[in-house]
């Protein structure tokens, strides 16, 4: 018996701090995955409206630097505010296209007052409903100077046909116990998105699919000086100081015993693939690290849900 799931990657650039023409390019994108028959798919780290890149070339450590203050204002305006609505044009597109899709978001997340930012991924059913929003638990290096570290939350599954599929932000797929938490709800499909990077899928796109013989999908995005706009305030710092490509994509598939089915590949496009439930089956007879392969007796964990909050309301 074959039971099998049509899965696109979609490796491109945003329009860089720029939350209308982004959101505009990615439902063109889930569109043209739908019309090819895609039931899944998924985009990089924080692609609408982008990841922060100017930080480190602009020197983004300054203390109470006006440049920054500016950068990071423009980048609160254009990060989406899910209760408001931002993302409801994605919404009604998986729900008319009937196809499921990860996103990569920068959240200003309403509960939290919706002037700091969070790297979120976020999943949208064919339904065209948001089953669940996960904020990175611990931004890396200089995301720490711009993004805010998230909760347990969205560390949730979710089934599309014979699958389970969950997923992790960029470096939250090297925690090993948030990995966990996600085999342990019967993942068989993890989703990593990043910024773009061949440096980071390569090595643990594999890996993660033979420790969890699931299917591993790394989708990144890709970013160039010739994607700055030019009316940003930093934008000549930027050209002055950045390399010529800042990320160079990357995104692969893993099959569940660490074989390629898409190998590592650059380039703005759609890629596709189809996988079969019966391979997960297969290796799973030799090792399931949450079923007979695990001792809860002796080791466990123990994994906090609860959207976190500055203030509980009782009226």
């Amino acid at each position: 018996m074959t039971k099998k799931l049509s899965l696109a990657l979609a490796q491109i650039a945003p329009v860089w701090l720029g939350q209308r023409r982004t959101l505009e390019k990615i439902v063109s994108y889930i569109s043209d995955a739908a019309n090819q028959g895609a039931q899944l798919v998924a985009f990089g780290e924080g692609l609408l409206p982008g990841y922060p890149f100017w930080v480190e070339p602009t020197q983004g450590a300054a203390f109470n630097n006006d440049l920054q203050k500016e950068a990071y204002a423009h980048y609160v305006d254009q990060a989406v505010n899910i209760e408001k609505g931002d993302l409801d044009e994605l919404k009604k597109v998986c729900r008319d296209m009937k196809i499921a899709a990860y996103i990569g978001t920068i959240e200003k997340a309403q509960n939290r007052g919706a002037h700091s930012c969070y790297a979120s991924m976020v999943y949208i059913d064919a339904s065209g409903e948001i089953c669940s929003v996960h904020r990175k638990l611990r931004p890396t290096y200089e995301e720490r100077l711009v993004w805010s570290p998230g909760d347990g939350h969205g560390l949730r599954v979710h089934e599309i046909g014979d699958f389970t599929v969950g997923g992790l932000n960029c470096w939250e797929n090297w925690m090993p116990l948030a990995r966990t938490a996600l085999y342990a709800q019967g993942e068989d499909l993890h989703v990593a998105i990043w910024p773009g990077s061949r440096r980071n899928t390569h090595d643990i796109t594999p890996f993660m699919a033979k420790e969890g013989r699931s299917y591993v999908m790394s989708v990144s995005g890709l970013f160039s000086k010739s994607d700055i706009p030019k009316d940003l305030p930093f934008s000549d710092i930027m050209m002055d100081n950045a390399p010529d490509v800042l990320a160079d994509g990357g995104s692969c598939l893993a099959a569940p015993d660490g074989s390629w089915i898409v190998e590592p590949f650059e380039g703005e496009r759609l890629v596709f693939a189809e996988i079969d439930h019966n391979w997960v089956n297969r290796e799973r007879q030799n090792f399931d690290p949450v079923g007979h392969y695990s001792r809860p007796d002796v080791t466990r964990l123990e994994v906090n849900r609860e959207r976190q909050s500055t203030v509980y309301f009782k009226d």
